[in-house]
């Protein structure tokens, strides 16, 4: 673990902290890497049950390093080779935060723009404090929003997406929670407490019962309707022999606390 990502542990729960306030937290290959790396580390690792990513400083991410893609210009290539590196990292960090089988939050204070606002939208939760904002701006620079939009459009409305996106305007974090690309609105200073707040009580839940829950909800969503009761459907019978899930309905019957073996 470098400086520009420090990890911290609340028990059951990893803390991730982007650790670039001064470039506010933006995405360069390096940060890009570290944070692959946790993600694929915290995943695997069985004394984690959910992960939080929260950002230092006055930004939560403000996206792409602008200033290193600016700086690739001088090549010989005139920087394609390091446009096409910074991109296949970001969609294979991306996919691998879906793919995770800890869920992540993202706990945001302050901005998250352009592949910022596609790191929130990647996360299976979000919460924000009040002041926060939300974008799409590449528009405005002459550089639309093509990767950040799978993430969001697979959050809210093609209209609200299309709007983000031509407009490339802040939205609150009210309207993002409206929206549906945040779960809540808090006050200011809480978006982490109010993260672990939920992560608590993911934690409480069958770790293996999340696993299978995340897993099947990404791939059912890709489906037509019939295929994903058909998949689902074969997910909640083998769900139903896990020990977890006998476990879980004898302890309810009982009316006591199930204990989870995972």
């Amino acid at each position: 673990m470098t400086d520009i990502l420090l990890e911290n542990r609340n028990a059951e729960i990893a803390i991730l902290t982007m650790n670039r306030p001064k470039a506010r937290n933006s995405l360069s290959l390096e940060m890009m890497a570290v944070l692959n790396e946790a993600i694929l580390r915290l995943g695997g690792d069985g004394s984690v049950k959910v992960i939080i990513l929260k950002g230092e400083g006055p930004a939560f991410c403000a996206g792409h390093d602008l200033k290193e893609m600016a700086a690739a210009r001088s090549g010989d290539d005139q920087g394609r080779a390091f446009f096409e590196k910074t991109m296949q990292a970001c969609s294979r960090l991306m996919q691998d935060i879906v793919a995770c089988p800890k869920p992540v939050i993202a706990a945001v204070d302050g901005i998250a723009t352009a592949a910022g606002c596609q790191l929130v939208a990647s996360c299976d939760l979000a919460v924000a404090t009040s002041s926060s904002r939300f974008a799409t701006p590449g528009v405005n620079i002459g550089l639309f929003c093509s990767t950040p939009m799978v993430a969001v459009s697979r959050n809210i409305s093609r209209k609200r997406v299309m709007e983000m996106l031509l407009m490339g305007e802040m939205i609150s974090a009210e309207t993002a929670a409206q929206w549906g690309l945040i779960n809540r609105v808090t006050d200011e200073g809480k978006a982490e407490d109010t993260a672990l707040n939920m992560a608590e009580v993911i934690a409480s839940k069958s770790p293996a019962t999340v696993k299978i829950g995340i897993e099947a909800f990404y791939k059912q969503a890709e489906m037509p309707l019939d295929q994903a009761y058909d998949y689902t459907a074969q997910v909640m019978v083998d769900n139903m022999m896990h020990r977890d899930a006998e476990e879980g309905i004898n302890a309810f019957i009982e009316k006591r606390k199930p204990e989870w073996q995972g």
